[in-house]
């Protein structure tokens, strides 16, 4: 067998020992609870043969009481090794469990977004949820279950041979025509565990994105078309899960036909010893019992592996995430910024395209400077590159070619997160997270006071509208801050980078799909958020490029022309295109 596992189940058997590791001494008194409860189980087998031989052939009262007695005690002490062993168990299978979730999610959060782009986050929710539950019940039920059962597989077989080496032979010899369609199977339903698995991703991702567009959906009129891509996705996970029910229920009955099958061989043999006085009735009692307790331990057995497959999947599927790099790493000795950096920004032959799609260049040989405290307005139609430089700043890619020129270190010589308190960012569509208006106005600095939070408020024109809110700055938003106007959102977006207080400003369109009045507003807070601050805005809007030191144009990922609005209403055709079109009538 060992040629037969692959790599990945490797790994993930390296996944669920690296995790139970740590709680070796609990493993070990669970393992010595099984080891008593298993023993005291087959020890049961002697106890039944002392029951029908002293106390019920001999007739006397005085042994019946005392092998009775032993009996009892035996159960008690059944019931008190079964209890330690399912608490135990039950408590490393939790612990184990909420430690991968934990595990999972803080490497995670920090690969870097192209991971993202080429994974569905609802399907990485899925994993760490319904794969971490699956091996959740495995760890804290079936693997004890398996173990247990495998004691008393081994524990049986030798008891038989003890009792009666003659009919043992006959349980031997059927041994194999058992472990074939465990093997056989076996390798099946893990293949299958695993299609299953992924499957029930596609379900949860579905309902994700369906749900998350609600409003969409339901503007369209795409209930019914929905509702039929949802029901394929449900029976394609059903037709999976229908394959692997129906490969372990084959499994199951095999083993039961051939297990009880020996067992009744071995009856007739049995009987005949006993009518011809070759065994008394006590031995054959115990031998059945054994008999009983090793075909009941191979039917869990053949059971429980089918539980353990599906968990091989599932910790597959873990170990995969777990094993994902960054492509964004901090260098091995990283340089040091001043605390502050003075914010001039250099770059140099950017090449950049991004590897979802990696003949089209995003970003074509642009060379800018840009001198602290300075104003740069990025100017370009749609998919020109405007925003990929601002993911090229905060290094959430690395060009193919250039580099980037921070207060004249290069950023791949600096710590991601050093290089990234350098610079707040405004976004286009703000993202707000589900807690209170000052958490979020937090986020970037959650040590900063309430007064803090306030006043960055008052600055962003956004604190008249957070007292009128129920419970003020107290008032919880939904996911995503449901129930707040764009404008809104978009001011708390700039509460939140006035309160980081970064010495350079990445302004995203931060009014582009806003109406007059947010507009007016925010254009209201973005001198007191741009003041003594190194600012790049990507700008669609008149207001905010007639004022900005110099408007950079782009097209096609490469730097078409750099002045001021007058110049390059002059000089730049394209610029002049987009004033006329999108400007005058701003």
């Amino acid at each position: 067998m060992p040629e037969s596992v692959s790599p990945r189940q490797r790994r993930a058997l390296r996944l669920g020992w690296q995790f139970v590791r740590p709680y070796r001494r609990q493993v070990l008194l669970a393992l010595l609870a099984l080891v008593v409860t298993a023993a005291i189980t087959l020890s049961m087998g002697q106890g039944i043969r002392l029951l029908v031989d002293q106390g019920f052939m001999t007739r006397s009262a005085h042994q019946l009481n005392q092998t009775i007695g032993l009996f009892l005690l035996l159960v008690v002490a059944l019931a008190v090794g079964t209890f330690s062993r399912f608490y135990l168990v039950s408590w490393i299978g939790e612990r184990c469990v909420a430690d991968i979730r934990r595990a999972v999610f803080d490497h995670l959060i920090g690969l870097h977004p192209g991971f993202f782009e080429d994974n569905r986050s609802s399907e990485i929710q899925s994993r760490l949820t319904a794969d971490t539950t699956l091996l959740q019940s495995v760890i804290g039920s079936s693997l004890s279950m398996f173990l247990r059962n495998a004691l008393m597989v081994i524990g049986g077989v030798v008891l038989l041979f003890i009792t009666n080496p003659k009919l043992t032979s006959i349980v031997v010899v059927a041994l194999p025509l058992v472990l074939a369609p465990i093997l056989l199977f076996g390798r099946r339903v893990r293949s299958l565990s695993r299609q299953s698995q992924d499957r029930v991703a596609d379900v949860g991702s579905y309902v994700a994105e369906t749900l998350g567009q609600i409003k969409t959906v339901q503007a369209y009129n795409h209930q019914a078309h929905d509702r039929e891509l949802f029901a394929g996705t449900v029976e394609a996970a059903f037709a999976v899960a229908r394959q692997r029910i129906a490969q372990r229920a084959w499994l199951i009955t095999l083993v039961i036909v051939l297990v009880l099958g020996a067992v009744g061989v071995m009856l007739w043999v049995g009987g005949m010893d006993v009518i011809a006085g070759r065994i008394s009735a006590g031995e054959l009692a115990a031998f059945v019992f054994y008999s009983l307790i090793v075909g009941s331990a191979f039917g869990t057995l053949s059971e429980v592996i089918g539980e353990l497959q599906r968990a091989a999947g599932a910790a597959e599927r873990i170990a995969e995430l777990l094993a994902a790099r960054s492509a964004i790493l901090p260098p091995a000795v990283a340089q040091v910024l001043p605390q502050r950096a003075s914010g001039r920004i250099e770059l140099q032959q950017l090449v950049f395209a991004y590897p979802s799609r990696p003949s089209v260049a995003a970003v074509d040989g642009l060379s800018l400077t840009i001198e602290p405290g300075q104003t740069v307005a990025l100017v370009g139609p749609s998919g020109a590159g405007k925003s990929t430089l601002f993911d090229l700043l905060l290094r959430f890619y690395d060009p193919q070619q250039g580099r980037i020129l921070l207060d004249g270190r290069a950023i791949t010589e600096l710590d991601p997160d050093h290089l990234r308190q350098q610079f707040a960012l405004v976004a286009q569509n703000p993202s707000l997270f589900r807690g209170t208006v000052e958490a979020n106005i937090r986020y970037g600095r959650p040590e900063a006071t309430l007064a803090e939070v306030e006043a960055a408020a008052r600055g962003a024109h956004a604190d008249a509208f957070i007292r009128q809110l129920p419970q003020g700055y107290q008032t919880p938003l939904g996911e995503g801050g449901i129930g707040l106007s764009g404008g809104q959102r978009q001011r708390l977006a700039i509460a939140r980078a006035l309160l980081v207080d970064a010495p350079i400003l990445l302004l995203d369109e931060a009014t582009s799909a806003l109406d007059a009045q947010s507009e007016h507003l925010i254009q209201q807070a973005l001198p007191s958020l741009m003041a003594g601050r190194t600012t790049l805005v990507i700008a669609h809007r008149l207001a905010t490029v007639q004022h900005a030191d110099r408007i950079v144009v782009i097209d096609k990922g490469r730097l078409v022309a750099v002045g001021t609005h007058r110049q390059l209403i002059e000089e730049s055709p394209l610029y002049a295109r987009l004033a006329a079109l999108q400007f005058t009538t701003g």
